[in-house]
């Protein structure tokens, strides 16, 4: 039942248990999943080109368990690109990993197939230095997406004075990220993004926060620089996430960060995101 084999590109694809329901509250099924990654793909896969993918699946839907999956699955098909990565500090005693390489329409359905509704990648390409400086804003209850917004104001702001142009994008779920392209090897960007967040915390201690202490946290938005640790991954641009609407790690224009007044300004689901991109392509054009 809602099974069908396809063909992609020169690929035979077996697409299973397409009918489904994936996220119950809005009843939106597989197919309907790997409808929108199909559709998606022209914007989404250069932001995952060169990029071990690590996949965050959930084979029972939004509400049942879900499990990350760095090594590539044990049935993938053989035209599957994958690369050998080191993996220190792996929970699970790994040195070395074979990661998914999302490079092409085939392996993105594939990945879609296996319910792996979110794709998380690194700041930095296979072989590379990191090329993105990334901030992943987290709003501590009662603050949300509204208050994310002044920060990220306040980080352009920043980056500007240090030369670096700044594009944001919602996580698709609570909070929004800035990335910062910047040159391979070109800054420890580590350490950069932590000085960053530092001097934005002691300027606004009402307002922003640096470290991880949950029990600092309420009402203030957490600077996240950590994610700029090699082994951090954050949400690929375009990716769903695992909520109880299929909403999207979306691409917003600064005058949308600057109008944003209520939590709805900035949360696109699938359809409302397949038709951003159609009017205003992909607002994450540094590529």
């Amino acid at each position: 039942m809602g099974d069908q084999l396809v063909k992609v590109d020169d690929r035979t694809l077996k697409l299973t248990n397409m009918e489904k329901v994936l996220y119950p509250e809005a009843g939106f099924t597989k197919g309907q999943v790997i409808d929108y990654y199909a559709r998606i793909a022209p914007v989404l896969l250069p932001h995952l080109a060169d990029r071990p993918v690590t996949l965050r699946r959930y084979p029972n839907g939004v509400d049942g368990q879900s499990f990350f999956e760095k090594n590539v699955a044990r049935h993938a098909p053989e035209w599957v690109r994958t690369e050998r990565l080191p993996t220190p500090g792996s929970s699970k005693g790994n040195e070395f990993l074979d990661f998914v390489v999302i490079e092409d329409l085939a392996t993105l359905a594939w990945v879609a197939n296996l319910a792996a509704l979110e794709l998380h990648i690194p700041q930095w390409k296979i072989g590379n230095d990191p090329d993105l400086l990334v901030f992943d804003l987290d709003p501590g209850p009662p603050a949300t997406v509204v208050e994310c917004c002044q920060v990220a104001l306040w980080l352009r702001e920043e980056l500007a004075e240090g030369g670096y142009e700044a594009w944001a994008k919602t996580s698709g779920s609570k909070g929004m990220q800035l990335y910062v392209p910047v040159e391979p090897g070109e800054i420890d960007t580590w350490s950069y993004s932590r000085k960053l967040a530092e001097r934005l915390a002691r300027e606004y201690p009402r307002q922003v926060v640096a470290t991880m202490a949950k029990a600092q946290r309420g009402g203030k938005v957490f600077i996240d620089w950590s994610q700029n640790r090699p082994a951090k991954t954050t949400i690929a641009p375009y990716s769903l996430r695992a909520r109880p609407q299929p909403t999207v790690s979306t691409p917003v224009t600064w005058q949308e960060v600057e109008q944003c007044d209520h939590v709805e300004d900035l949360t696109f689901t699938a359809d409302e995101v397949r038709a951003r991109v159609d009017e205003l392509g992909d607002l994450l054009d540094y590529i």
